[in-house]
């Protein structure tokens, strides 16, 4: 029986960033280092698949510090951590390696910057997730509002509208993003801005490439957890630029073959926190259902490399 052709189009960069990958290595020598278990504060990141490979090694996810034993190591997540998280370890004395990522420990620095210097903070991003939750807990509770939607952009009141700044989670949408922020720059002309937008290089990298393919694509398969933001904002870019059945799907297993019945021409990537290794499973297992032409779809290439802790280099 002849198979159905299929063209996948192979979106680049996908798949890994630096910040996951230094938060992964981090487990992996604390492991190295210390021996297991080596516990780890919520998911180090928004993958099953990652965080299953690393319970294999003896890391043990717990949600709060209250569920880490004295006399062991503990790893903060990449997401980020308020700043009474690390507090709380000093004061059991517990030794602990801080994986956040470089670009979200930028923010942090920001808006402790602007706290000091007496401006209210505007943070775009999405309430309860990790990321905002450590952002918010850089500074005195009050001094920042998260606005999510356009809607909360139009209607946000400051005591002193001369005296705003702009923050923004890393994960999110480019473009709707924008959207917020040209509303709240009408709003606050005097909003402070960072210098670069915070939203990460990985994720403005893997919007573009999935904008990139979405136009061709008759359906398109984004890797990658439901609680990672970053992957959830790739189905939406996708649906953006005209592909409509863009799905999130974690491994191969998760695929509706029934609905591909018809696609000849496939569209995939992988979210920031997805592994390459599931990139090669769902290809193979398309092999099993239709006969496949591979075709990358390169956008600009990565070369960003982020530092270890001290402590594990050392």
């Amino acid at each position: 029986m002849t198979l159905p052709p299929l063209t996948i189009l192979l979106a680049a960069p996908r798949g890994f960033c630096a910040g996951v990958d230094r938060a992964i290595q981090i487990v992996e020598r604390a492991l190295a280092r210390y021996g297991a278990p080596v516990y780890v504060r919520h998911e180090i990141v928004h993958n099953r698949y990652v965080v299953s490979q690393l319970e294999a090694k003896g890391a043990i996810f717990v949600d709060e510090l209250d569920d880490v034993p004295d006399d062991v190591p503990v790893v903060f997540s990449a997401h980020g951590v308020p700043k009474s998280v690390p507090a709380e370890a000093s004061r059991r004395k517990l030794f602990y390696v801080d994986a956040t990522c470089p670009l979200v420990s930028k923010v942090h620095r920001e808006a402790e910057r602007h706290e000091r210097t007496g401006r209210h903070m505007l943070l775009i991003g999405h309430a309860g997730h990790p990321e905002v939750v450590g952002t918010m807990g850089q500074v005195p509770d009050g001094s920042i509002t998260l606005i999510e939607t356009v809607a909360d952009a139009e209607r946000v009141e400051v005591a002193d509208p001369g005296a705003v700044a702009l923050i923004t989670q890393t994960t999110l949408s480019v473009d709707d993003t924008a959207e917020i922020i040209a509303v709240l720059r009408r709003r606050f002309p005097e909003l402070q801005s960072p210098k670069q937008e915070d939203i990460c290089y990985a994720t403005t990298n893997r919007q573009q490439a999935v904008k990139a393919i979405a136009p061709e694509a008759d359906a398109l398969l984004v890797i990658g957890a439901p609680n990672s933001s970053n992957s959830n904002r790739l189905v939406e870019v996708a649906k953006n630029a005209g592909c409509t059945r863009a799905v999130l799907v974690q491994r191969a297993v998760d695929i509706d073959w029934k609905a591909l019945e018809g696609v000849r021409t496939l569209g995939l990537t992988a979210g920031a926190s997805a592994p390459e290794t599931l990139v090669e499973e769902v290809i193979a297992a398309c092999r099993d259902h239709f006969t496949v032409e591979l075709r990358d779809v390169v956008v600009t290439r990565e070369n960003v490399e982020f530092k270890l802790p001290r402590v594990l280099v050392a």
